[in-house]
């Protein structure tokens, strides 16, 4: 009996962080609103972001990765490995990120969340897959950074506000601990 209550927990694990990958579809593919070739903005870390910080960076890692290559053959990109790792970076920053800050800091649990948002945007957003998109349509590094650094600006203060909301929400706490207590 007790097999198979562990599979039915990670089955609902599994479940959770699918529903995360379908929504970063959602939001980055379907929802985002481009500019040009490179720049789009979109709320599709979200809830890469959000696996990461509720269930670690493991779960950030396959949420990111699920999402970002999943998604590409879905709409029809063409998927560029180098964008890829930076999506897998955003989800081990953000599931890395609060411990550390945790620890070593005396920073809040609003503080923690924006850190954390700014951190995984500046790594895998602003510098690996900006340099992934410089290479693949062979433009200017940093002008692209530049602008990139813009959209992420923008995207990380919308993000920031939406986790805020989302953690003070005494349901969605709840809903998380259930989770994560039935997964042990």
């Amino acid at each position: 009996m007790q097999k198979n209550k562990k599979q039915n927990i990670s089955l609902k694990m599994t479940a959770t962080l699918a529903m995360m990958v379908a929504i970063s579809i959602i939001l980055g593919k379907y929802l985002a609103l481009s500019l040009g070739e490179v720049l789009r903005f979109s709320l599709e870390n979200l809830s890469v972001i959000f696996s990461g910080i509720v269930f670690g960076p493991l779960a950030g890692v396959l949420v990111a990765v699920t999402a970002d290559l999943v998604g590409c053959v879905m709409v029809g990109y063409t998927v560029n490995p180098l964008v890829t790792l930076g999506a897998a970076v955003i989800g081990l920053v953000s599931g890395f990120a609060p411990v550390l800050l945790k620890k070593y800091t005396a920073i809040s649990g609003t503080g923690i969340v924006i850190i954390t948002v700014v951190l995984s945007h500046l790594c895998g957003s602003v510098l690996i897959k900006t340099f992934g998109l410089a290479v693949f349509y062979d433009m200017p590094i940093f002008i692209l950074m530049l602008w990139r650094l813009l959209n992420y600006t923008i995207v990380s203060v919308a993000e920031s506000l939406i986790l805020c909301v989302l953690f003070k929400r005494e349901k969605v706490i709840r809903q998380i601990e259930k989770i994560k207590q039935e997964s042990k």
